[in-house]
């Protein structure tokens, strides 16, 4: 069914409707009309790395991790799994009349906002700094999840929109203040290729004000979104965002007005129950009955393209798809992809017949909660990294395990003296031959306000060091004189400076979901080779970074950058050697193609992300360092030479000027083809330089 089709028989449905249950649909919870013989249905469902909150689910690798494997594919298989076990879980529970939240078909997912700063507990919810790959991601992620068949499989969301990353404590009544510039070059380019290369069926408005507009009753977001980029779907408020315009950002007085606002700036759904003094917007003249209609009509359209009421082709999916071996198996393969190597000294792959015994220790080392991120679902099973190891091991090799510190707390055991873990720490790594050491953070340290257990920062970070718990136990291992494997498992840049120094290995793990012991214990002993990329810069200190509440780019990722990087954006070792040893760039109309040959000169067969990178040579807008246009990841065999094709964003080659136009200015370009970006860290933490092509555009 397609969109002016659904709309018909959404607009010939609410026409049959009074005025009080048109309005009574324009909250998450909509109630049933049994005289029109519509059901109920809750429009709040989660399904950022899998179906969430909803019970038993295939948890995929938290959104960052999935940024970290630079793979379209990987992202829209998970999408499309999550619609399946989206789908099979509403087939099931509505048969059973359970119309309950996280029980429906429109999932508030994905997060595209842009990771502009490392201290934002919900970057971890993100595909990481870049608008390109947040965008190519965000995109394969919406095409996936909707489907291509007679209905639509599940509708996505695109949130928040927009200007949202931090902080958490102030967001209910922050004013993010962002230049045209930026709006155009960094923040907007995801949501505007969200619309209008994939056709989201929703976006979800922020909890902050941009430029002044509260993000849920903004008339120059909507006009951006409905006017330029002709979005058709419906527009939802983030959880109780309206009811902060009159509590918060004290833009209205009363709930009624707050209501009037947001639905007269195209806000049709509310997550939250401001919408319940709509009538009474009505009886006051603020609201209209056509502006209540309208939006009535747009959340039936959804239904319909969904096949709420005429039925689907998917209405057979099983509930037995949930879970099954097949996504379990594409959870493993992601959490196997998203892994980042940052230093290997040559000890990793670790060679099972030269070790009798292996330390296991870390407060993640055993975690399930370092397994998941925010916005999880519920695993049948979880396989932390121990556990991983121990499968994959079997008998012939000795575990030993400690805990080693808590998480954050300086104790284990409330009676106990503080560092009560760190003599055992001490003697399983003087019994082992190798250590594993497994530290981080989890959802309880970073994430969305309200959700973590680190109140004081709302879940953003102060810092970019582990708590001193952890540090205290990286010095023990450090001073152990044993062989130390590094295993990080966060959703942000961690200082590992001192990682980097004292262990022989360091290997960034994200949250890799429900399979992620099973697939790092594969990495670890080489019947994988790793192959993510940092999607995010790890900087050296926040001392180089602007305040937390600038919303300037300048000075901020890799894009804008002025110092040099701890680990830098696009990097990540492999077990192998492969660099692009030429390229040329083509050019086809408006569509430019690189075309790179890679060379595997290492022993190890692996995947590889070939990236270019584009710097316009002429325009004085120009952004200051090269910038990401195009990736693609390829499986190359030790000794293989192959070539592979890399079409590069057409918006590479535009500049953004100070009033937010976005022009063609100049034709000189500098255009990088390699594995890492071609700034001079990742050139010395690799030993390899991109391929450096100057390239004259044709008119």
């Amino acid at each position: 069914m397609n969109r002016d089709e659904a709309r018909k028989k959404a607009q010939e449905l609410v026409s049959k409707m009074t005025l009080e249950e048109k309005a009574s649909q324009l909250k998450y919870d909509a109630p049933a009309i049994k005289r029109l013989g519509v059901p109920a249905y809750n429009w709040w469902n989660e399904g950022l790395h899998g179906v969430a909150r909803a019970g038993q689910a295939t948890v995929f690798p938290q959104a960052i991790g999935m940024a970290a494997t630079f793979d379209r594919d990987c992202v829209a298989e998970m999408a499309d799994i999550v619609a399946t076990e989206g789908r099979a879980k509403y087939n099931a529970y509505s048969s059973e009349e359970d119309r309950d939240i996280y029980k429906g078909l429109t999932f508030w997912s994905p997060n595209v906002n842009i990771f502009r700063d490392p201290r934002w507990g919900r970057g971890h919810e993100t595909y990481g700094e870049d608008p390109y790959l947040t965008k190519e991601l965000g995109v394969a992620f919406v095409k996936a999840l909707q489907g291509n068949g007679e209905t639509m499989k599940a509708a996505a969301c695109a949130k928040h929109f927009a200007v949202h990353s931090g902080p958490e404590a102030i967001r209910h009544e922050f004013d993010a203040k962002a230049s045209a510039k930026d709006m155009e070059e960094t923040y907007l380019p995801a949501f505007e290729s969200l619309v209008e290369e994939a056709d989201v069926e929703a976006v979800m408005g922020a909890y902050n004000r941009t430029n002044g507009e509260p993000c849920c009753g903004s008339p120059a977001l909507q006009k951006k979104l409905r006017d330029d980029w002709k979005f058709q779907g419906h527009f939802v408020s983030d959880c109780w965002a309206i009811r902060d315009f009159h509590e918060h950002h004290m833009v209205t007085n009363t709930a009624y007005e707050s209501a009037a606002l947001a639905i007269n700036n195209g806000c049709d759904l509310n997550c939250g129950n401001t919408y319940l003094h709509i009538m009474k917007a009505y009886e006051k003249g603020l609201v209209t009955e056509e502006r209540i209609t309208e939006s009535a009509v747009r959340l039936f359209t959804t239904r319909y393209l969904l096949g709420l009421f005429d039925g689907s082709e998917y209405d057979d999916i099983s509930y037995m798809e949930v879970e099954s071996a097949e996504h379990l198996a594409a959870a493993e393969k992601a959490a196997a992809k998203s892994f980042v190597l940052l230093k290997n000294n040559g000890i990793l792959p670790l060679k099972k017949e030269n070790i009798k015994t292996i330390g296991i220790v870390g407060p993640n080392a055993d975690s399930r909660k370092a397994l998941i991120g925010n916005y999880h679902g519920t695993a049948s099973r979880y396989i932390t990294i121990q556990e991983g190891i121990q499968d994959y091991v079997g008998e012939d090799v000795r575990i030993l395990s400690s805990v080693g510190s808590e998480l954050f707390r300086d104790r284990t055991e409330p009676l106990a003296f503080s560092r009560d873990r760190l003599a055992e720490a001490k003697i399983v790594a003087e019994n082992s031959d190798v250590v594993i050491l497994c530290v981080g953070l989890d959802e309880t340290l970073e994430g969305e306000e309200g959700d973590t257990g680190n109140s004081y920062a709302s879940g953003d970070k102060e810092s970019l060091k582990l708590p001193q718990s952890q540090i205290d136990l990286m010095e023990a291992m450090a001073g152990s004189g044993k062989p130390v494997v590094l295993c990080l498992m966060a959703g942000s840049d961690i200082d590992m400076s001192y990682a980097a120094e004292k262990f022989d290995a360091v290997m960034v793990l994200w949250y890799p979901g429900s399979q992620g012991g099973k697939a790092a214990a594969k990495i670890l002993f080489g019947e994988n080779s790793p192959s993510g990329k940092l999607p995010v810069t790890f900087y050296e200190s926040l001392e180089e970074l602007p305040e937390f509440t600038d919303y300037s780019m300048k000075g901020r990722t890799y894009r804008y950058m002025e110092g040099k990087a701890q680990f830098p954006f696009g990097y990540g070792l492999t077990y192998s050697n492969v660099k692009v040893e030429n390229a040329e760039v083509r050019q086809c109309g408006r569509q430019i193609t690189v075309e790179a040959e890679v060379y595997n000169k290492g022993n190890a067969d692996t995947e590889e992300v070939v990236q270019v990178y584009v710097k316009n040579l002429d325009s004085k807008n120009a952004i200051p360092n090269p910038a990401l246009g195009g990736f693609q990841r390829i499986f190359v065999k030790a000794g293989e030479r192959r070539k592979v094709m890399v079409p590069v964003w057409e918006k590479a080659f535009t500049v953004v000027d100070e009033n937010g136009k976005r022009v063609e200015d100049g034709r000189k370009y500098e255009i990088f083809a390699g594995c890492s970006q071609p700034d001079e860290r990742s050139i010395e933490l690799t030993g390899t330089a991109p391929v450096k092509i100057i390239w004259e555009k044709e008119d």
